[in-house]
């Protein structure tokens, strides 16, 4: 009888353990909203110092009450963000496996959260969290297309960075979709009573953490969720249609009174305070603008320089044991020199209107050095390494109507330094100017008066081009390589290209010389604004009131022609006017007043004393500070002499806008 083998039934495979998709909704959003929490809070600490203070920052979060009122009000901005993006992310996967949710959400709420920190934290390694949408547009002269070609090169980087994303992205829906199963229940979205107890939580405490004045308020104004948060809340409750609600610390204490809200027109004398500073606005005394000018008799000839980005503290620099700017410094100790000398508002086309204009916020058209000299009979000679027509500079105080030889950045675009497309970006070396100098003016005959600026560009940013001796530095850094780590290079690039300008100086004092004309011809050297170097973590100008982002120098080859300072650019045409009249130098009549962004809405506005003294108040924000002394508290904390220093800065922001509005 045959054997028959035992049956031996094929082992059946374990069942496939499907993924909980409860699990999964309850791991992701949570997980997701940690992480960017502990990127954004490590990365906020390491920029600003939020919580162990440092560079850019005077007000750490860092007792206990602080941290509580701050995590409350991060928290309340984070769940709500988190619920937010749960819905959205639940209602766009609507009827798909639970999976798609999540990924939806990582993508939202993760990848794009921590985007949208990247581009933040890059504007702010060059620029003050003051930064707007104001303040960009006048990186562009006035032109938001010219501050975007400004910065095409980073843009270029941003692109290709969110198109290697989007491939990640995609790469990774694709490798989900082959792994996870595709009968999985949809995610649910968050309840509607978690929605609004989430809502309710945020309202309350955007509500109350601004009006208490915190250190924690102005932490969280550092972060996202709670910026924008507050925000739309401030959009939604701006009842008077002021551009200002009840929400974030610039506030609107009077949501139903359309005249009274932060930044409006404060009415001197009317017994109101309408933007919230300084009481009911007193005027305070303001220069008048010069007429017209024409000049007679013995008239010397008058040479303007402008150093691009130098900043006071060019005098009596030493590298290596080496002065950066020799040529400044002795012409400083035979004639006479000013320095700090303020910039107004820290940027080029507003500083040169200024300079040749005499006025804080001159008008086309308005009495100017350029209109004075052409009316007096003088030759007048434009030689410029950057382009003249550049935010209205020329149209606005006639320099090109008035010029018998005009020579800048546009006629000599083939000789630029730099391929970038922004006119602001044109940059055209020393050489090349004094090259035109050579076959024009300094080739005829001097028989008559001239006037002549030089607009010297090798100081302006990125600090170095083919071409500029290395003076200071064997390795200039690119702009690509600039950042807060790298400090002492940066400064050394910068310091190199400022010796480079003043090299270039040295060539135009031997050339006044070779044509014997140095003794009847009186020379004014400065620059259009400073440049801060990373000291306070912030590179670049017109960010921060400080004296180096508007601090100059103003000297004059001649001694006893500049008055005692300090001393602003509206200064700069009454004192020349003085001096070609052999009259005493003018004492000015106010004091150096400064703003970040447009007079009629800065973010900040600052005012100059004696000495070293500086006052700054940011209206954005509320914070003032005592600039000399690295001191700032919230003004509604204000008393005694501190509280007397900042109105006088609103009072005479208010004074300047209320001639503005008047005229």
């Amino acid at each position: 009888m045959a054997t028959v083998a035992p049956f031996d039934p094929a082992p059946v495979p374990a069942p496939r353990r499907r993924l909980n998709v409860r699990a999964l909704v309850r791991f992701v959003p949570v997980g997701v909203m940690l992480a960017v929490a502990l990127i954004e809070l490590v990365l906020a600490n390491r920029k600003y110092g939020l919580f162990t203070g440092g560079f850019g920052q005077s007000r750490a979060v860092d007792s206990a009450g602080e941290l509580a009122t701050f995590g409350l009000g991060y928290l309340a901005a984070m769940g709500l963000l988190g619920l937010a993006g749960w819905a959205l992310a639940c209602r766009l996967a609507r009827g798909r496996p639970g999976w798609v949710a999540a990924y939806i959400f990582a993508l939202t709420n993760g990848v794009l959260f921590c985007g949208l920190l990247a581009a933040q934290y890059q504007l702010h390694s060059y620029f003050s969290d003051a930064v707007g949408f104001t303040l960009i547009k006048q990186l562009g002269g006035g032109s938001l297309v010219d501050a975007i070609k400004y910065g095409l090169s980073e843009i270029g980087v941003a692109a290709l960075a969110g198109v290697g994303v989007v491939l990640v992205a995609w790469l990774a829906w694709k490798l989900l979709a082959r792994m996870l199963p595709g009968d999985m229940p949809a995610a649910r979205g968050p309840g509607r009573k978690a929605a609004m107890a989430a809502v309710a939580a945020l309202v309350a405490c955007a509500f109350v953490i601004p009006r208490g004045g915190s250190d924690a308020a102005f932490g969280l104004n550092r972060t996202l969720a709670w910026q924008g948060m507050t925000r739309l809340l401030s959009l939604a409750t701006d009842f008077d249609r002021d551009r200002y609600g009840m929400f974030a610390i610039q506030y609107d204490a009077a949501p139903f009174d359309g005249s009274r809200h932060p930044l409006a027109l404060d009415i001197p004398g009317n017994g109101i305070d309408e933007d919230g500073y300084g009481g009911d606005l007193a005027l305070v005394p303001l220069p008048e603008p010069l007429p017209a000018q024409v000049f007679t008799g013995a008239r010397p000839h008058v040479v303007m320089v402008v150093l691009e980005s130098v900043r006071h503290d060019v005098l009596g620099k030493r590298i290596d044991g080496r002065a950066v700017a020799p040529n400044l410094e002795a012409l400083a100790a035979r004639g006479s020199v000013i320095a700090p000398a303020y910039s107004h508002v820290g940027f080029t086309t507003e500083s040169l209107k200024s300079i040749f204009s005499g006025q804080l916020a001159p008008r086309s058209g308005d009495p100017s050095l350029f209109r004075d000299f052409k009316a007096s009979g003088y030759r007048i000679g434009v030689y410029s390494g950057q382009p003249e027509d550049f935010g209205d500079i020329s149209a606005t105080v006639g320099m090109r109507d008035a010029a018998d030889v005009h020579v800048d950045a546009m006629t000599l675009q083939d000789k630029r330094a730099f391929s970038f497309a922004a006119k602001g970006s044109l940059l055209v070396a020393e050489r090349h100017l004094l090259d035109a100098f050579d076959r024009t003016m300094g080739a005829q005959d001097w028989d008559t008066p001239h006037f002549l600026y030089f607009n010297f560009q090798s100081a302006h940013f990125p600090y170095h081009h083919d071409g500029v001796e290395l003076r200071f530095t064997q390795d200039p850094l690119d702009r690509g390589q600039m950042s807060a780590e790298r400090a002492e290079e940066v400064q050394r690039t910068y310091w190199n290209a400022v010796a480079e300008a003043d090299a270039w100086l040295g060539e135009v004092i031997a050339r006044l010389k070779a044509r014997g004309v140095w003794d009847d011809t009186i020379l004014l050297v400065s620059g259009d604004h400073g440049e801060d170097l990373f000291e306070d973590g912030f590179l670049g100008h017109g960010h921060l009131i400080n004296p180096r982002q508007n601090g100059t120098m103003l000297v004059a080859s001649r001694p006893g022609i500049l008055p005692p300072g300090p001393v602003a650019m509206a200064d700069y045409r009454a004192i020349l006017v003085a001096a070609m009249r052999g009259e005493a130098p003018p004492r000015p009549v106010a004091p150096p007043f400064m703003h970040i962004g447009p007079l009629d809405m800065p973010t900040a506005i600052g005012l100059a004393g004696a000495g070293d003294m500086l006052t700054s108040l940011r209206l954005d924000t509320g914070e003032a500070c005592m600039v000399e002394q690295g001191r700032c508290q919230p003004y509604a904390a204000l008393t005694g002499p501190d509280r007397k220093r900042v109105d006088a800065v609103v009072a005479r922001w208010g004074s300047e806008r209320w001639r503005m509005r008047q005229r």
